[in-house]
């Protein structure tokens, strides 16, 4: 077993967490846990079985294994981890993660999330819940971006779409947040294409009218507030662009959702 499909729309439900220390007691281990995900932060080195697939444990690798999955361990000597059983989701699109992957620069922010889990459990459970399941979405784009799917998210169109989300608000250029992802303007603009299937400026674009979209039919907010919360503060051009982009304009579509919601 190389990957395994997991949902992360809901929270997880932990039933423990806690600090393992193996290889004292003896050098193999076999085991499996009927009802619960496996999650481990490993800080040694090791052989690891699941399901008759090898895998090799070192220092900031992170685990996960599904329930019901058969494993063996075969230690070098003292062997220390941040473990949690916990059941998952079954609801939301399912991505699909390895079983041992390297928590590479990610490694300081899950270490921090996985101790932090720790120090929470049992006493405020919601707080551990809330920290492993911050954790797992790291984990989930921990991986790299699949040679079998031409579409799938380069680490720096991830790091673009971020940091247009963050300031939708503000005037970009396609130079800055090349900038900001550390790659040229036009290799951005190619990713771009490849990966999302439009301009780097036409996802700007977007993401601001969806924003615009959702404060019209979600929120009282007036329109002049809108049009300065996505970046369009004049007014003529934000309603332009509501009638270009969703076909009618600001006030048309406030009416809308008011309409469905009623």
């Amino acid at each position: 077993m190389d990957t395994i499909l997991t949902r992360l729309e809901e929270p997880p439900v932990l039933a423990t967490v806690g600090l393992g220390v193996h290889g004292s007691a003896g050098q193999v281990d076999d085991f499996l846990v009927p009802d619960q995900w496996q999650l481990h932060l490993y800080r040694y080195e090791a052989d690891l079985e699941v399901a008759g697939t090898d895998h090799t444990i070192r220092p900031g690798r992170i685990g996960l294994v599904p329930p019901g999955t058969p494993v063996r361990y075969r230690y070098r000597g003292r062997s220390e981890h941040i473990y949690v059983h916990l059941r998952l989701g079954t609801t939301g699109a399912a991505r699909s993660i390895p079983v041992l992957q390297d928590a590479g620069a990610e490694l300081p922010l899950l270490d921090q999330h996985f101790r932090q889990a720790l120090a929470a459990w049992p006493d405020a459970p919601a707080r551990a819940t809330a920290e492993v399941w911050a954790a797992l979405w790291r984990i989930a784009h921990l991986a790299p971006p699949s040679a079998r799917n031409p579409r799938a998210r380069h680490p720096a169109v991830m790091a673009a779409a971020a940091l247009i989300e963050t300031r939708l608000a503000e005037p970009l250029t396609v130079p800055e947040i090349a900038k900001a992802a550390g790659v040229s303007h036009n290799h951005l603009t190619r990713l771009f294409r490849t990966t999302v299937g439009e301009t780097v400026v036409g996802y700007l674009r977007a993401r601001r009218m969806e924003r615009a979209r959702h404060f019209l039919q979600a929120t009282t907010l007036s329109i002049p507030a809108i049009a300065a919360t996505v970046g369009i503060p004049d007014l003529q051009a934000f309603n332009k662009a509501c009638r270009r982009e969703l076909g009618a304009s600001p006030r048309s579509i406030r009416s809308a959702g008011a309409s469905r919601s009623s």
